[in-house]
């Protein structure tokens, strides 16, 4: 079986990017680069990590990327980058087109697709479906309320999850992290109820090193430049100063790991219109890297329970009240921690995810 994935990037990490491959000379340079800083590794098939032949990966939308592998194939720099992923494909002889990336690249892209594609598949968590994904075969991913929305669409539909990435393994765990409490996410017009747990719990500083990394959105980016906080109009898009005061650039990759190996506790939430369901990336990322992972109340993807993996809160004041309580009784939070993190390098395994892609492609 012939699998091509082909997985996005957006802007915020372009920028890191960049920088990683700006003294890589060929496209295979740059891909290597793009898998050794492990961005979107929980979601990268077993098949390619591990460099088997018959398992491609492209970033279809990183320019720099897809124009280096074009000029190497003789394609002209005019191409645009749906033509140099389909050819892409095409040069691969791929059987399974596996798109991480179907908003950009949605189902009108399916008819030119080499003959050679026999089964296609995308990957959308998106709560509310108004994209164009029909005429996939299937729409994967770990929500079934979710799954049951893209099938009332016209979907066809099939659970699918992300993995533990084995680059997540943390050696001789120290005893004391630094960080007390971590937050890695984005801080938009879209997480009002976020913006409330993160208001309370950043109230444990500066007694405790918490440590927030925002990906912001436009008009918060917008609202907090010199001459703009003063005017009136903005000022529900600012960020509280407490958590402006315990605010750090985003991060991702490889940093991302370091810093969520570097946190006793991993604070997360769901965006305002996620409804009851759980089991975001960051949830799969914390545990991975063995720290306690502490969200909100819902329903989650087997094996992560509460006060037995995780930890669950029900609002900001119980956020606040849990997390203080995890701080004191370090048995408790290690023991949950540790039990988290095994479970999910067992049931979550690279091997347990690819066997089930595999099914599933069949």
């Amino acid at each position: 079986m012939r699998i091509f994935q082909n997985v996005g990037i957006y802007p915020s990490y372009a920028t890191r990017l960049s920088g990683l491959i700006k003294n890589v000379q060929d496209h295979r340079g740059m891909l290597a680069a793009f898998l050794d800083d492990r961005f979107e590794a929980t979601h990268l098939l077993e098949g390619v990590l591990n460099k088997n032949p018959a398992c491609v990966l492209s970033v279809g939308n990183c320019e720099p990327f897809q124009k280096k592998w074009a000029s190497e194939h003789g394609i002209g720099k005019k191409a645009s980058l749906l033509s140099i992923l389909l050819a892409q494909i095409e040069e691969h002889r791929a059987e399974v087109f596996y798109n991480l990336d179907p908003v950009r690249f949605d189902d009108r892209i399916l008819k030119q697709l080499p003959a050679c594609v026999k089964r296609t598949i995308a990957w959308s968590a998106a709560p509310t479906p108004h994209m164009r994904f029909q005429g996939y075969d299937l729409i994967v991913n770990n929500f079934p309320g979710i799954l049951k929305k893209y099938a009332d669409k016209g979907c066809r539909t099939a659970y699918f999850f992300p993995s533990y990435d084995p680059e997540m393994l943390v050696k001789d765990d120290a005893m004391d992290r630094p960080i007390d409490i971590l937050f890695v996410g984005c801080y938009s017009r879209h997480h009002l109820r976020r913006s409330g747990i993160l208001e309370a719990v950043a109230k444990l500083a500066p007694a405790k090193n918490v440590c927030y990394h925002f990906a912001m959105g436009r008009l918060n980016r917008l609202a907090e430049l010199p001459g703009i906080e003063k005017i009136d109009a903005f000022e529900k898009y600012r960020r509280p100063q407490s958590i402006r005061a315990v605010a750090q650039p985003a991060i991702f990759g490889r940093d991302l790991y370091r810093a969520l190996k570097s946190a006793k506790i991993v604070l997360n939430a769901a965006v305002d219109m996620a409804g009851s369901e759980r089991g975001n990336i960051r949830c799969f990322e914390a545990m991975g890297c063995g720290a306690l992972l502490l969200s909100d109340s819902g329903s989650y993807p087997e094996g992560m329970t509460s006060n037995e993996t995780l930890v669950t809160y029900q609002t900001s004041e119980d956020a606040l009240h849990v997390a203080k309580e995890l701080l004191v009784n370090h048995d408790l939070r290690r023991r949950i921690a540790n039990a988290g993190h095994q479970m999910l390098v067992h049931r979550y395994s690279k091997t347990a995810q690819w066997a089930a892609f595999k099914a599933l492609a069949a």
